[in-house]
């Protein structure tokens, strides 16, 4: 069918971005002649770090989610809607699907906002903390599939991530706290539709 193909070939656009968004950032990068590794802060976190990184993020999640549900609401409408759609169309789209939001969008997400955009704004007059704040709006205001409440929650896990990125001094403590995120939620879409 037309959706069927529509959705396979956004979902192939999607994975496909993620080699040329990391390009653009190695690309950037470079061009302000400094080493890739060492501008994002690609060091691997401490395993205390990565335990405790985690535990905070699901206290954190399941504390929103919770705030919301009590008020009767649901932040995460546009995520149910695809997610449906991909399961109706079956099990490879759902498969890409879990492939980019698990592994592709943490990795392209944490290089280009915790890593590459965090760092600069660091650097400037706004220091680390206005970078964190800034970075986390960006980031939330770029998640257009989510309600003001859900990009508000986008937000607040933003300064979760960043306040981490800051502490650890390692864009790869963010990028597995995000991929731990988004496998929780597909399992937890799975399990409830």
């Amino acid at each position: 069918s037309a959706l069927l193909d529509q959705t396979y070939w956004e979902l192939l656009a999607r994975l496909g971005a993620v080699p040329c968004g990391l390009g653009v950032i190695w690309l950037a990068v470079r061009l302000a002649r400094r080493r890739f590794s060492e501008y994002l802060a690609l060091c691997w976190p401490t395993r205390d770090e990565i335990i405790l990184a985690l535990l905070v993020m699901f206290i954190v999640d399941y504390s929103i989610g919770s705030l919301w549900s009590s008020l009767g609401m649901k932040t995460d409408a546009g995520v149910i809607a695809d997610f449906h759609r991909l399961q109706r169309n079956g099990p490879l789209l759902l498969f890409l699907f879990m492939v980019w939001g698990c592994i592709g969008a943490p990795l392209v997400e944490e290089f280009a906002v915790r890593g590459f955009m965090m760092r600069g704004w660091s650097e400037s007059f706004l220091g680390p903390a206005g970078a964190i704040v800034l970075s986390s709006a960006f980031w939330a205001l770029c998640h257009t599939q989510y309600d003001w409440p859900g990009v508000f929650d986008i937000f607040l896990v933003g300064l979760m991530l960043g306040f981490f990125r800051h502490r650890s001094g390692s864009t790869w403590l963010t990028v597995i706290m995000h991929s731990a995120g988004n496998v929780n939620i597909f399992f937890l879409l799975m399990a409830t539709n």
